[in-house]
């Protein structure tokens, strides 16, 4: 049993990148020994978690989007016709050059992103205002020749789980309504994570490339960095004219459309697995655990009876909707608790004789520890209450650990000192060249003016020292 335990453990948490490098593998997320660097192979069960995360973003965006698939290939006189777009990944393109032996005429590019394989196509679709707006969304994988130390699921060569949205308006403020809809829909979706986002908008120099402007969105990890996991641009008519994707209007004129792009990725569930794990392994949000119940039958002679009720509650649960195991191994039950902990089932069961004979059965919550002893007579109602209980409690934790990690700050010292317990909030007068020697005095970046400004606030660029209206994040990124 010491080495069962001693196996299954974890290093602490507080030794954030060391404990988040071992939960991938011993809670069976993802395996990292694929011999490309920066590619990694996903295990069933993080794939299992994978496809939970992702059908609840394909129901967030299938009440208006579309989903469909485009080509990983990009000919190469196609990718390189926005130049700004292109000056911002041309260190991180894929190149296929040859056919088998047989150099290619026309060099094809895995894609970084789909903009150049997406808006060809966008070209020949849209021809009036009637054909507007268009909102199409793929799930797809990315490649981009990460220079930097990879890490998986926060930075890849091979993103695996690219969710992009790309949107045609016939107005600029349609499009800006639309960025709008995008930021809520990802807040919902990690509300639904359990996982607290902070909404900004990108500095100049930071936005995407070829874009008016951009939202993103970011988680804060336990480490006090934050990690980008959504964003949102404003492309403006600029990819329109580059592509020639033009609408005639209701005056018979031909004139630019207007778009957006936004996409999430497998960063998603690094945030989830990240900010509500612990130092027993994961702690899964109910929704999207590939397991919700486990089962422990305790069994100490006579095991029938036991096995018959389990496989009763197991029935029950199943048939109210959720995703139930029993465990019937010949393992110990203290080794079937350290097991399914590190897998972050959100509620264990455990029957014996004595719950048998009292007709009850012990109820265990993953995120607090808690016990408690219900009746099998309303054994799902008591299990759905009590999933819908984890998940605020998860949130809410999240929310004030966050809230608790938000510090606002008068002058550039006190970033500093803030820095490696969470995100800084000051005031910029809004220069381009006060931001730059900020962020160089700091060492961090800024991440953006929150997109919930007080309706009155003013102070001091700790820069310039001129009067602000605005205040910004100030984090270290991954």
């Amino acid at each position: 049993m010491a080495e069962q335990e001693k196996e299954a453990g974890l290093p602490s948490k507080e030794n954030f990148s060391e404990w988040y490098n071992e939960l991938l593998m011993k809670g069976e997320i993802m395996d990292v020994r694929y011999p490309v660097k920066g590619l990694y192979v996903w295990f069933p069960f993080g794939f299992n978690i994978r496809r939970n995360v992702y059908d609840i973003i394909r129901r967030l965006l299938d009440k208006d989007h579309q989903e469909t698939l485009f080509p990983l290939l990009i000919p190469e006189n196609e990718f390189m016709k926005e130049a700004e777009h292109i000056k911002g990944f041309e260190d991180e393109v894929y190149w296929v050059t040859h056919g088998g032996t047989s150099p290619l005429d026309v060099k094809l590019a895995l894609r970084p992103t789909s903009e150049t394989a997406i808006y060809p196509m966008y070209k020949l679709w849209i021809r009036s205002h009637a054909d507007m707006p268009l909102r199409l969304y793929q799930i797809v994988n990315t490649f981009r020749y990460e220079t930097k130390h990879t890490r998986p699921l926060i930075r890849l060569r091979e993103i695996t789980s690219f969710k992009e949205a790309h949107t045609v308006h016939a107005t600029w403020e349609d499009a800006a309504s639309q960025v709008e809809e995008a930021i809520r829909l990802y807040t919902e979706f990690y509300r639904q994570l359990a996982v607290p986002v902070l909404a900004s908008r990108r500095p100049e120099w930071d936005k995407f490339p070829g874009a008016d402007y951009t939202i993103a969105t970011d988680a804060l990890m336990p480490d006090g960095k934050t990690l980008q996991v959504g964003t949102a641009h404003h492309l403006g008519d600029n990819f329109a004219k580059t592509f020639d994707i033009t609408y005639e209007d209701t005056e018979g004129e031909q004139v630019y459309a207007y778009q957006t792009c936004y996409g999430i990725s497998e960063r998603s569930i690094a945030a989830l697995i990240s900010i509500h794990g612990d130092d027993k392994g994961l702690v899964l949000p109910p929704a999207v655990a590939p397991v919700q119940v486990v089962i422990i039958p305790i069994i100490f002679k006579e095991a029938g009876d036991v096995l018959d009720a389990c496989g009763n509650v197991m029935n029950t649960l199943e048939a109210a909707g959720m995703r139930v195991k029993m465990d019937a191994s010949d393992i110990r039950p203290g080794a079937k608790y350290y097991k399914w902990e590190m897998r972050g089932v959100p509620v264990r069961l455990e029957l014996g004789p004595r719950d048998l004979k009292n007709n009850a059965v012990m109820l265990v919550r993953r995120d607090t520890g808690e016990k408690k002893q219900v009746s099998l007579d309303n054994i799902a109602d008591e299990v759905r209450s009590l999933l819908d209980d984890i998940h605020d409690n998860l949130y809410e934790n999240a929310r004030q650990g966050v809230e608790d990690r938000i510090f606002e700050c008068d002058d550039l010292e006190s970033v500093r000192d803030k820095l490696s317990r969470g995100i800084a909030k000051i005031f910029w007068c809004g220069n381009k060249d006060c931001g730059l020697r900020l962020e160089d005095e700091i060492g961090a970046g800024i991440l953006g003016i929150p997109t919930e400004q007080a309706e009155s606030c003013s102070g001091k660029c700790p820069v310039c020292g001129q009067d602000a209206d605005t205040q910004v994040y100030v984090a270290r990124t991954y």
